[in-house]
């Protein structure tokens, strides 16, 4: 077996299984955000669905993991084999655009914006800007992991893959 049948053979499903977990993990984690507290005899909530960066940012991540086990189950060649490949750029392109929007908001709430009167709210929330900021360092990870398997595939392609033929 050569190196590069075995680097497609190996490292690709195992980076797959990775990137699933990691959306997995970060779609769990902002799933399960929440947090409740009392400002001046007002009720506070925040939840991830309060905000549509947010429910962006999960749905992505959904998405992405549910295309991870999809591409899992799939045997990779010929055609199909290019067609995945496109699809892991697609996926981490949504998953580029889903953290970018979800940081943005994030800073918005840690750090507020005091020329347009937005204050911040992790001080009277912290466990759920805790919990935001584990899915998205979760959700980077998974990126990266798409972007390793985009690169994997471009540098191991399966037509430099040696044909087997059975008599």
């Amino acid at each position: 077996m050569t190196m590069t049948k075995a680097c497609r053979r190996f490292i690709t499903p195992f980076l797959r299984v990775l990137a699933l977990g990691a959306t997995a993990t970060a779609t769990a984690v902002m799933a399960m955000s929440h947090e409740s507290t009392s400002v001046l005899n007002l009720t506070l909530e925040a939840k991830y669905s309060n905000t549509p960066a947010f429910r962006y940012f999960m749905i992505a991540e959904a998405i992405a993991g549910s295309y991870s086990i999809l591409a899992l189950l799939l045997s990779c060649k010929g055609l199909l084999s290019h067609l995945v490949l496109m699809m892991d750029m697609v996926i981490s392109m949504l998953l580029c655009s889903s953290i970018s929007a979800a940081l943005a908001i994030a800073q918005v709430g840690k750090k507020g914006i005091t020329h347009a009167g937005w204050a911040p709210i992790c001080g009277q929330v912290p466990k759920f800007c805790d919990e935001v900021t584990g899915a998205l360092i979760v959700g980077f990870i998974a990126s990266a992991l798409y972007l390793l398997l985009v690169l994997s595939s471009l540098h191991f392609p399966v037509s430099s893959l040696p044909m087997t033929t059975k008599p």
